[in-house]
């Protein structure tokens, strides 16, 4: 039997081993999941509601145990990963209050235009989804489709990554535990080579994935085969723009923040910092310094600020990425290299400039926390690198300057624009992107609706 393991990167400690769950136990699992979706359907909202709320009370009073195991399991600063439960809370909560608003459908004000007594529309959930996910934030990315998929009466299965298999069981558990009927959400304990056949299962109506490119290729091929409705959150290269008019200090302040939060292990991580001439000395001086200063060490401990690599391949590809620039002749102005017989996957935050086309790194998204610096001639010039690659998830623009604010909004091409801040994730706010970046939404009324059928309704 094939087995899960749950490795703590700062120390390449085994901390558990789980089975992969047999075909017989994945039968069981997609049996109940979709005996659960009429139960949820018939349900109502109230009751759906009151169940979430129930399962983000469980979820907070275990917010010390599940923050502690996130850490240990993928390395995230203990603080960051406090903060993801109470933000997997928070929108569990939100989805209880307002998922009836989103999916109340609309009402023609003169159905007689359409020769009807009644018409408009109205959401019906689709059935059961699976949820493929993530380790970046275990927690986090799992609620943020469970909550509204849940509250709309879908059932849920995960597959999650093979790296986070205690977070995965705990997930598997947590609504149940809440009182949602048996199966309404489980965990499969499977490899990536099963994946397709729960994909292809006919009582599977649709798929959510969140991870990397080739991975939203596979399971968007294999989803098209079968006619399933799919969302992706691939990857991104998000710019982060600065113009002479912005407020410096403030910007490289949150350049930081935006380049390392996850340890630099986040789709939306500003990679790219793009900056105008004018402005370029002061801002890279500032950003430099400030993440030489950046602490790292055991994610345990309060005062650090960035902890291992969540895995030794990730470090790998890092490591690749950096080494590619510095040979083809970036300057390597903070950072680049660590000491390697030092236990944990550690890599120093790391700041390249001189990055050009035949560089990987040019392309090719780092995920972990080394930032390129490129320089812009002009607003025209700065928006013509934002915009040059293939990616398209996030985005920030740093300026004082309404018109060149209002123009950026319009040029940059992602699913978001952030001025004078950091792309972050809302669920008042929908969330996605463009290009290579995937297609669909999460969050906010526009993720939920994204399984349901939007149906039409005629009355004569």
């Amino acid at each position: 039997m094939a087995i899960m393991r749950s490795v703590n990167p700062t120390t390449g400690e085994e901390l558990a081993t789980f089975e992969h769950d047999s075909d017989d136990v994945v039968e069981q699992k997609l049996a109940a999941a979709s005996a659960a979706v009429p139960q949820l359907k018939a349900a109502g909202w109230a009751r759906r509601a009151e169940l979430m709320n129930a399962a983000a009370d469980l979820l907070e009073a275990d917010l010390e145990q599940v923050a502690a195991m996130i850490t240990d399991e993928m390395g995230k600063p203990i603080a960051q990963s406090r903060g993801e439960v109470t933000k997997s809370v928070y929108a569990m909560r939100y989805y209880a209050e307002n998922a009836e608003a989103f999916l109340s459908g609309r009402t023609l004000d003169d159905p007689s235009a359409v020769g009807a007594t009644r018409a408009g529309t109205r959401f019906d959930p689709l059935g059961v989804v699976l949820a493929v996910m993530p380790w970046n934030y275990p927690i986090w990315q799992v609620v943020r489709f469970a909550a509204p998929a849940l509250m709309a009466g879908n059932a849920g299965v995960l597959k999650h990554a093979s790296n986070v298999p205690q977070a995965a069981v705990y997930l598997g558990r947590l609504f149940t535990r809440a009182g949602f009927p048996e199966g309404s959400f489980s965990t499969l304990l499977i490899g990536a080579g099963r994946v397709e056949g729960v994909i292809r299962d006919p009582r599977v109506s649709a798929v959510t994935l969140t991870g990397s490119e080739p991975a939203g290729r596979s399971v968007a091929s294999i989803a098209g085969d079968v006619l399933k409705k799919v969302v992706l959150e691939l990857g991104g290269s998000d710019p982060f723009i600065v113009m002479p008019s912005a407020d410096l200090d403030a910007a490289a302040e949150m350049a930081v923040k935006a380049r390392t939060t996850n340890n630099g292990q986040a789709c939306i991580n500003a990679k790219r910092f793009i900056v105008h001439t004018d402005a370029y000395a002061g801002f890279s001086e500032k950003f430099a310094q400030k993440m030489a200063q950046l602490r790292i060490g055991d994610p345990q401990d309060e005062s650090t600020d960035i902890g291992p690599l969540a895995t030794s391949s990730g470090r790998n590809d890092i490591v690749e990425l950096v080494d590619d620039a510095r040979e083809k002749g970036a300057s390597i102005i903070v950072g680049g290299s660590f000491d390697d017989s030092a236990d944990g996957w550690f890599y120093p935050p790391t700041v390249i400039a001189g990055i050009t086309p035949e560089m990987r790194l040019f392309e090719e998204e780092a995920f972990g926390p080394v930032a390129s610096l490129y320089e812009a001639a002009s607003l025209e010039d700065a928006l013509a690198i934002a915009n040059s690659l293939d990616f398209g998830l996030g985005s920030a623009f740093w300026s004082s300057d309404e018109a060149e604010i209002d123009h950026a909004i319009k040029t940059i091409e992602s699913g978001a624009v952030f001025v004078n801040g950091m792309t972050i994730s809302y669920p008042e706010l929908p969330f996605g992107g463009i290009k290579r970046s995937g297609y669909g939404r999460e969050l906010s009324a526009e993720g939920i609706r994204e399984f349901c059928n939007l149906k039409t309704v005629w009355v004569a």
